[in-house]
C-alpha cells in the first residue's frame, strides 16, 4: 500500500473508531497488559483466562503478519483455541498495516467483547498501536493527490538521517521517530504548511476508550529471558519457517522488519552460522526491548499505570486486584451503551 493510500485508510479507520460509541457517552476503561518483549505479558493474559471470560486483543505489530509465527512468539494454536485472540494474522507480509487500522480493529473487538459481557484485554508491546487506540483521534484535512504523489517521489530516495534533518526543521516534535513516521511528518508539513504534531491537536477527537495499564517488566532478568527465548525459537524450527518464507515473501516485504527475522534470513542463506545468528538475534531483541521501555516510560499516563515485576512473589494477587477493580466499570459502560442504542432505536420508531 502506498503512503497516500495508507493515509486515506487511516482517516477512514479513525472515523470508524469514533462511531463505535455514542459521542456523549463516557469512555469505558479498558485493561491493557503492556511492557517490553519477553516480559511475560501473554502468560499473565492466559493466567487470567482461567479465572475470567476474556478476549485478548494483541497489540503487536509483528504478530499481524501471516506466516511469521515462531520469531514473533505468536500464541500457540492451543492457546488461541482456549481464548479468542484478535489482531493476529490479519495482514499479508507485503501489506503496510497502520496504527489507525489496528486501532479500528481493536475498537470493534472491544465493543463486541463488552456486548457479550466478556472482558476485553489489550496485550502487547507496540506503543504506537496502544497510543492510537487510547489517545485523542484526529482526522487529516484533505490534500491534493498530485502534489502528494510528487512529494512522496521526491522524498523516497532520501536517507533516514536526511529525513530526520528535514523533520527537525519542519516538525521537531516528531524528529525522533522512525523512517515511516518521518516520511509522513515531512509530507504532511510540506502539503499543509502545518506540522503534523500541531494538526493532531487541532483536529483531535476524544478517544472512544480509556486505558488502565498493567506495565509488566521483570527488570534485570529481561536480558536472560530474551536469550532463553531466542534459543527456544531456533530450536523450535525458526530457520525452517524462514526458509519457507524466503520462497514466497519478497525480501522488501514489511514483515521482514520484525526483530530477528533478517538475521535468521541471513543464517538460512549461509551468511551466518547458528552461534552468530543467536548472538545477533539476542542483541537486536534487547535493543528493541530498550526502545519499548523508553516508550512506556515517557508515553503512558502515569496515574493510569500499575507496575508489575513479572514472576515476583504475590504477582497473581496483584493482577487479580487490578482486573477486579476494572470489571464493574466495564459492565456499567456496556449497559449504558446498550441503553443508549435502544433509546435511539425507540426514538426512530416513534418518529
Amino acid at each position: 500500500m502506498s503512503s497516500s493510500a495508507a493515509l486515506d485508510a487511516d482517516n477512514t479507520d479513525a472515523r470508524r473508531l469514533t462511531q463505535i460509541i455514542p459521542e456523549n457517552q463516557t469512555a469505558a476503561t479498558i485493561p491493557v497488559i503492556c511492557g517490553p518483549t519477553a516480559s511475560g505479558k501473554s502468560a499473565i493474559a492466559m493466567w487470567l483466562s482461567l479465572r475470567r471470560e476474556i478476549v485478548v486483543i494483541n497489540a503487536d505489530s509483528r504478530q499481524i503478519y501471516r506466516g511469521f509465527d515462531l520469531g514473533t512468539s505468536k500464541p500457540t494454536p492451543d492457546e488461541r483455541t482456549r481464548v479468542r485472540h484478535c489482531g493476529i494474522d490479519v495482514a499479508d507480509p507485503m501489506e503496510r498495516y497502520s496504527a489507525a487500522q489496528w486501532a479500528a480493529l481493536a475498537g470493534r473487538a472491544i465493543h463486541e467483547a463488552m456486548e457479550a459481557r466478556r472482558i476485553p484485554i489489550v496485550v502487547g508491546g507496540t506503543g504506537f498501536y496502544i497510543g492510537a487506540l487510547f489517545r485523542p483521534l484526529w482526522e487529516q484535512p484533505p490534500h491534493d493527490a498530485e502534489r502528494r504523489a510528487a512529494i512522496q517521489g521526491a522524498l523516497a530516495d532520501h536517507s533516514t538521517e536526511e529525513l530526520r534533518r528535514w523533520c527537525a526543521a519542519l516538525d521537531p516534535a516528531r524528529a525522533h521517530l522512525g523512517r515511516a513516521q518521518l516520511l509522513r511528518a515531512v509530507e504532511v508539513a510540506l502539503l499543509t504548511g502545518v506540522p503534523l504534531s500541531e494538526l493532531h491537536v487541532a483536529h483531535a477527537r476524544s478517544p472512544a476508550y480509556r486505558a488502565s495499564y498493567l506495565l509488566v517488566d521483570p527488570g534485570a532478568e529481561l536480558a536472560s529471558r530474551i536469550a532463553i527465548r531466542a534459543t527456544a525459537m531456533l530450536d523450535a524450527g525458526w530457520a525452517d519457517e524462514v526458509r519457507h518464507l524466503i520462497d514466497v515473501v519478497p525480501a522488501d516485504a514489511p514483515a521482514w522488519n520484525a526483530a530477528g527475522y533478517e538475521v535468521v534470513r541471513r543464517h538460512v542463506l549461509g551468511e551466518l552460522d547458528r552461534s552468530a545468528t543467536l548472538d545477533r538475534v539476542v542483541i537486536e531483541t534487547r535493543q528493541y526491548a530498550k526502545r519499548q521501555r523508553t516508550w512506556f516510560r515517557h508515553q503512558l499516563e502515569h496515574d493510569r499505570v500499575q507496575r508489575l515485576v513479572s514472576g515476583a512473589p504475590g504477582w497473581q494477587e496483584a493482577v487479580d486486584r487490578w482486573i477486579t477493580e476494572l470489571e464493574a466499570t466495564m459492565h456499567t459502560s456496556s449497559r449504558e451503551s446498550r441503553a443508549s442504542r435502544e433509546s435511539g432505536e425507540l426514538g426512530e420508531r416513534v418518529r
